[in-house]
């Protein structure tokens, strides 16, 4: 069995929250040579047959734009058992609290996701406390995007990415992950270029876990580095029980992202990591992280 921790739903309205002025979902999607994705339901549906055909039995989708949190929780409406629901949120935006409020209640969303160098703010900002008071309360999770940030998407539509990168340090959550610590934060791509600073702060905070999604790009900015070793150091330093298991994965017809999985199973193979450890990151964690 295996639970995949980070899929982005890029919905019809989150195509047209990304680019306002580029006519609707179905001309946007036409320009990327992406499929339609249809209602949020359909896209949904056509999750579950692709999760399915890879023998996916359950997936976290994030809501890739703030005010994009009402599709996701259409899908996990439909798809309770497969889906959990996470959302991104600015805590600087106006609407801060109302959009937190509305998100982790009516609709019953499993986790914010921080994204500081999009949105320009750092982590240890008082703005982003109420994210882990919020989340304490909900049980929900607080995933915390830091180090190198790109949005293909944003690329392929020629819309600017005005990233402070100096602002998704890991080390800079650590002060609220200590503060709540019965809010598990997750860290994707392996803290994404500031794998020593993640290490730290996860290190210090058991609250903090890695996610393992994507390609690891970051990986060409530490020479000599590879995904062995990046694997062999985090379960040296968190151990197992904190690394989930991702894809990345995000738009159609390509679909789930097999390789991720089958690139990081050979690497933990080749480690001679065992089958116990092996099943908490593929899927144990998740299910204790998202119980049903």
């Amino acid at each position: 069995m295996l639970n995949d921790a980070h899929c982005h739903f890029f919905s019809s309205r989150f195509l047209e929250l990304l680019a306002p002025h580029s006519g609707g979902a179905e001309e946007i999607a036409a320009r990327l040579q992406w499929d339609p994705p249809g209602t949020a339901t359909e896209l949904g549906d056509r999750w579950i047959a692709e999760l399915d055909r890879h023998a996916v039995s359950r997936a976290a989708l994030i809501a890739s734009a703030p005010g994009d949190a009402v599709s996701v929780a259409e899908a996990v409406a439909h798809h309770p058992h497969r889906f959990v629901g996470l959302f991104m949120h600015n805590p600087i935006a106006p609407d801060a609290q109302s959009s937190l409020d509305r998100s982790f209640g009516a609709l019953k969303l499993s986790g914010a996701c921080l994204f500081p160098a999009m949105h320009g703010y750092r982590l240890d900002n008082e703005s982003v406390e109420p994210v882990f008071r919020a989340a304490a309360a909900h049980r929900g999770v607080v995933f915390v995007h830091c180090g190198v940030l790109t949005v293909g998407v944003r690329q392929k539509l020629g819309l600017p990415s005005r990233f402070d990168l100096r602002l998704g340090d890991p080390l800079a959550v650590a002060r609220l992950a200590l503060a709540y610590p019965d809010v598990p934060v997750i860290v994707p791509h392996f803290g994404a270029g500031f794998f020593r600073e993640a290490l730290m702060a996860a290190d210090q905070c058991a609250s903090i876990h890695l996610d393992t999604s994507s390609s690891n790009g970051w990986i060409k900015y530490h020479p000599g580095l590879t995904l062995a070793e990046v694997f062999r150091t985090a379960l040296a330093v968190v151990g197992s029980s904190r690394l989930l298991f991702g894809t990345d994965s995000s738009f159609f017809p390509r679909g789930w992202q097999k390789p991720v999985f089958d690139n990081q199973q050979h690497v933990l193979k080749g480690l001679e990591v065992g089958a116990a450890d092996q099943d908490a990151i593929f899927r144990g964690n998740f299910n204790r992280l998202f119980p049903e």
